[in-house]
C-alpha cells in the first residue's frame, strides 16, 4: 500500500505494511488449530459484561461457551492434539482474563470460576507423580545404602567385630561387608 506524505520540503511516498488484523469466531479458533488466542477471544464479551451480570439469561449464554471452551478443550486433550499442560495453561490464561475484565461484576465473575477451576488429576499429572514419588523413595533408599556402607567401612577399620556383626548392625549384607573388607585392603 502506498502512502503520499506531504511535508514543507515536498511530497514523499512510502511503501507501508499493513497488517490485516483478523477477527476469529470461537470455531475458527478451534478449527485452525488457534487454541492460544481462546484468552483473547474472552475480550470480544468485555462490552457486554454488564449486561451478562444483570440477565440471567445471558449469563447462562455466556456460562454455556465457557463450558463448551472446556469441553472442546477436554475432546482435543483425549485425542492426544493437545496436551495436559498446554490445556490447562489456556484454562488459566483464559480465567486470568476473565478475572481482569470482570472485577466489577460479581455474576460473571462466578461464571469465570468455571475456567480457574481445581486442578484437574490427569493420567499423564499421575505418571508425574508417581515418577516424583519413587525418585524420592530411591534417593532416600540410595542415602540410606551409602550410610550402612560408611558405617561397615569404619567398623572395619576398628576391626573390633566380625563381618557377621557388622552385616547385622549395618543391615547390610554378608557379602556386602565382605566387599567393602577387600575394598579396605586394596
Amino acid at each position: 500500500m502506498k502512502y503520499v506524505i506531504i511535508t514543507p520540503g515536498g511530497t514523499l511516498r512510502y511503501d507501508i505494511p499493513v497488517m490485516k488484523i483478523q477477527t476469529y469466531s470461537l470455531d475458527d479458533i478451534f478449527e485452525k488449530g488457534l487454541l492460544m488466542l481462546i484468552p483473547f477471544y474472552i475480550f470480544s464479551h468485555e462490552k457486554n459484561l454488564s449486561e451478562y451480570n444483570s440477565n440471567g439469561e445471558r449469563l447462562t449464554e455466556l456460562k454455556a461457551e465457557y463450558r463448551n471452551i472446556l469441553e472442546r478443550l477436554d475432546g482435543l486433550e483425549r485425542q492426544g492434539v493437545i496436551g495436559s499442560f498446554d490445556k490447562r495453561t489456556i484454562i488459566e490464561l483464559s480465567g486470568d482474563v476473565i478475572r481482569k475484565i470482570a472485577r466489577k461484576y460479581e455474576n460473571v465473575q462466578k461464571v469465570g470460576d468455571m475456567m480457574r477451576g481445581p486442578l484437574i488429576e490427569t493420567s499423564a499429572r499421575k505418571i508425574l507423580n508417581q515418577g516424583i514419588r519413587q525418585g524420592i523413595k530411591q534417593g532416600m533408599d540410595q542415602g540410606i545404602s551409602q550410610n550402612q556402607r560408611e558405617t561397615a567401612l569404619r567398623m572395619l577399620k576398628r576391626g573390633k567385630q566380625t563381618i557377621e556383626e557388622i552385616a547385622e548392625d549395618t543391615g547390610l549384607s554378608v557379602a556386602e561387608v565382605e566387599q567393602l573388607a577387600g575394598m579396605q585392603t586394596v
